[in-house]
């Protein structure tokens, strides 16, 4: 497996467009579609958020119940969250200009949308950004990325990653795109993510491999603490590789397993780095835990704790907040026994050991701290299992984007 240049456009059979549609900003894109030339078999991870916006609802039934699915159709700006059933009607109506516009069943649309809940969609302007998309789609690089760029609302930098690998005799290319910057905290989903693949696998193994993999890739980030109401991840594979069908959980299934995590791993580093107002990605990695679950646990409670965000954003190598973090995780352990490591492009520096502050310089780990991707490394010291948590450093300006957000 190799990481290409590319996105959503890099396998065969996949176009894209992004364009200003005016949903709710000025002189910005703000609408996005995604298409493949042939029909798709299709999965998706949605929002546990018992509130759910209408694209949400739209979008799992099309990927329940459809056949297949030919086309993403993505509006930023506005969410279409506690709209009602008018909400529903706008997804239908969304759905139905874009097949009319491609040719194809609007069951076979999938609607995407992302920004302040509460506000009704322009439903006029949607319908005209269709089919305004479908007429300047194209399977270039630069139309993916007009197409991430049209998916992002507080997000600084649009995000996309494309791999390859050979299946079965074949090279299959699998790519992706995000946006995510705030209310950020996942649980069976994502922000809004979508991933095109042209390789040949059944439906059932496509939904349990993604159903898998997000448990250790997109459940791992946490910006915020906010799960949002919009949550969706979708994965969309064409068959157009021409390798003999993934039907069961064999070689070829794990090669797709491991693009499918390289991508997904990515895009949520991507998210984290981004988070509102961050100058920093903050991993953390939890290694010989006693099992995965807990593993999972100790990673999230460190990266979602406000207090070490906040030392990690003022460089300040303050480790009680993170065995705090630890201690109140829900895991049980000896204090005692566990070793805490910081590490960046600067040098990894042990912090504390044995129940103890180690010997370490102030100044060398504020260094270690000042760099844009820093990992607080935990040795647990009580068995073999291991996760990793994404999240980003908490800053001024989270406060003022999101005291904004609105207006």
């Amino acid at each position: 497996m190799e990481f290409i240049t590319g996105g959503v456009t890099a396998a065969k059979g996949f176009l894209a467009a992004g364009v200003e549609a005016g949903v709710k900003y000025q002189n910005r894109k703000d609408m996005a579609m995604v298409y493949s030339e042939t029909p798709c078999r299709a999965a998706g991870v949605f929002t546990s958020n018992v509130v759910k916006a209408a694209p949400v609802l739209w979008d799992k039934n099309v990927v329940t119940k459809s056949g297949a699915a030919q086309a993403v159709v993505v509006n930023s700006g506005i969410a279409n969250a506690c709209t009602g059933k008018l909400g529903m009607e706008y997804c239908e109506k969304t759905a139905q200009a874009a097949a009319d516009a491609l040719g194809i069943t609007a069951d076979s649309v999938l609607v995407c949308s992302t920004g302040v809940i509460g506000m009704q969609l322009p439903i006029e302007k949607l319908e005209a950004g269709a089919k305004e998309l479908a007429g300047v789609l194209e399977s270039t690089l630069e139309a993916g990325t007009l197409a991430a760029e049209a998916i992002m609302t507080t997000d600084t930098v649009s995000k996309q990653v494309a791999v390859q690998t050979q299946i079965g005799g074949k090279t299959v290319t699998l790519g992706g795109m995000c946006k995510g910057s705030g209310m950020i905290h996942p649980n069976m989903c994502t922000m809004l993510a979508f991933v095109t693949t042209d390789v040949n696998i059944s439906k059932e193994l496509l939904q349990e491999a993604l159903s898998a993999d997000v448990q250790d890739t997109f459940n791992m980030v946490s910006v915020d603490g906010d799960t949002s109401t919009n949550d969706t991840l979708l994965v969309l594979a064409n068959g157009q590789a021409g390798n003999a069908e993934i039907v069961e959980k064999n070689a070829d299934y794990d090669a797709f397993l491991q693009a499918l995590h390289a991508v997904n791993e990515t895009l949520s580093k991507k998210i984290a780095g981004d988070g509102e107002g961050a100058t920093a990605l903050f991993e953390t990695k939890v290694v010989h835990a006693d099992t995965k679950e807990n593993a999972k646990k100790l990673a999230k409670s460190v990266i979602t704790s406000s207090l070490t965000k906040a030392a990690i954003f003022g460089h300040d190598a303050n480790w009680g907040r993170i065995l705090c973090a630890l201690g109140y995780s829900g895991v049980q352990f000896d204090p005692e026994k566990i070793e805490l490591y910081l590490e960046s492009s600067a040098g990894k520096m042990l912090i504390f050991q044995d129940g103890v502050a180690a010997d370490y310089s102030e100044e060398e780990a504020t260094k270690i701290l000042s760099c844009p991707e820093v990992t607080a490394f935990v040795d647990m010291k009580m068995g073999g299992e291991e996760a990793t948590a994404w999240g980003c450093d908490l800053t001024y300006d989270y406060v003022k984007i999101n005291a904004d957000y609105r207006s």
